[in-house]
C-alpha cells in the first residue's frame, strides 16, 4: 500500500507542478522515448543477469508491491514451533524426533503451524539443524558457524534481485540521455521546418532526459530499496531460528531460548512476552489434544 501511495504522490506532484507552471501534458507523452529508455534498460537487465535472477527479480517486485513481509502471527507461529520442537527434543527419543524432522509434512508438530510449513526453505532450515541436534555429537559453536555461513549465503542470494534492480536504476539516467540525443538528431533533420515544429521535436527530445531521471530516482530506485527491505525481513527469520536453537544447545531452557529468538525480531514488530506465552500455551494444548 505504501508503494502505491508513494508512487501516486510522486507522479501527482511532478505532473501537478508542471501543469501549475503552465506546461502542457501532451508534450510529456512521448511513447517512443519511453520505448528507447525502458526497452534498453530491460534488455541490459537480461544481458547482465542469468534467468534465475530475472525470475527472482519478478518475484521480488511482487513481494515489494504487496509488502509481503512476515506478519506478527507468523513470528508467533515460528516461536511457538521452535518452543514445541525444543520441548520434544527434551522429552522424546531420537527415533521419535527423526520422524518429525525427516517428514515435516506428515508431522503433527509441523502441521500445527501451516504458515511455517508452507514456507519450504524455512521448514527445511529448521529440520536440518534439528536433525544435527538429534544426532547429538555436534558442538554448539560448530553449528552456530554453519548456520551463519548458510544465512550469509541465503542473504546473498536474496539480495541478487535487489542488485539487479539497482543496476537498472543506475543506468536509466544515461539511457535517458541516449534517448535525448537520438531525439536531438531527429530534430536536426528538421531544421528547415517551422519554429513550432522544431520546438516540439526538441521538447520531445528533452523528455528523454526527464524520463530517464524520473524512472531512476522516482520509480526503480525506490522499488529496489523496497525489495531490499522486504527481503531483509524475510532473512531475519533465519536469524531468529539460529539464536533460539543455539541458546538451547548451550543449555538454556526452552522458555529462555525462545527469548533469545524473540529479541532478534525488530522492535517495531517484536511480539510481547505475554503474546509469546499465549502462543506457546495454545500450542501445548493442541499437541496434548
Amino acid at each position: 500500500m505504501t508503494f502505491v501511495i508513494g508512487l501516486v504522490m510522486t507522479i501527482g506532484c511532478i505532473i501537478g507542478g508542471y501543469v501549475a507552471l503552465g506546461g502542457h501534458i501532451y508534450v510529456l507523452w512521448q511513447p517512443y522515448e519511453f520505448v528507447i529508455i525502458l526497452g534498453a534498460a530491460i534488455g541490459s537487465f537480461f544481458v547482465a543477469n542469468p534467468m534465475k535472477v530475472v525470475k527472482d527479480t519478478g518475484a521480488a517486485v511482487l513481494e515489494a508491491i504487496k509488502e509481503s513481509t512476515p506478519k506478527p502471527q507468523e513470528y508467533l507461529d515460528l516461536l511457538a514451533l521452535l518452543y514445541s520442537l525444543m520441548k520434544e527434543l527434551r522429552s522424546k527419543s531420537k527415533t521419535e524426533m527423526e520422524t518429525h524432522v525427516d517428514n515435516p509434512n506428515e508431522s503433527s508438530l509441523f502441521t500445527s503451524f501451516p504458515l511455517i510449513l508452507k514456507d519450504t526453505p524455512i521448514t527445511q532450515f529448521i529440520c536440518d539443524y534439528a536433525r544435527l541436534i538429534v544426532i547429538g555429537n555436534a558442538r554448539s559453536h560448530e553449528i552456530e558457524s554453519l548456520m551463519e555461513e548458510e544465512i550469509d549465503t541465503i542473504g546473498h542470494d536474496k539480495m541478487k534481485a535487489y542488485h539487479a534492480m539497482l543496476g537498472i536504476s543506475d543506468g536509466l539516467p544515461a539511457l535517458g540521455i541516449v534517448a535525448a540525443v537520438l531525439g536531438v538528431i531527429h530534430a536536426m533533420g528538421a531544421l528547415n521546418e517551422s519554429p513550432e515544429v522544431l520546438g516540439h521535436l526538441i521538447g520531445a527530445a528533452l523528455v528523454g532526459t526527464f524520463a530517464g531521471i524520473f524512472f531512476s530516482y522516482g520509480l526503480f530506485g525506490p522499488l529496489a530499496n523496497k525489495m531490499k527491505s522486504v527481503r531483509e525481513k524475510k532473512v531475519r527469520r533465519y536469524i531468529i531460528i539460529k539464536q533460539t536453537l543455539i541458546a538451547y544447545m548451550n543449555g538454556a531452557m526452552p522458555q529462555v531460548a525462545l527469548e533469545h529468538g524473540r529479541k532478534a525480531i525488530s522492535a517495531y514488530e517484536r511480539p510481547t512476552i505475554n503474546q509469546v506465552e499465549e502462543a506457546t500455551m495454545k500450542t501445548g494444548l493442541a499437541v496434548k489434544a
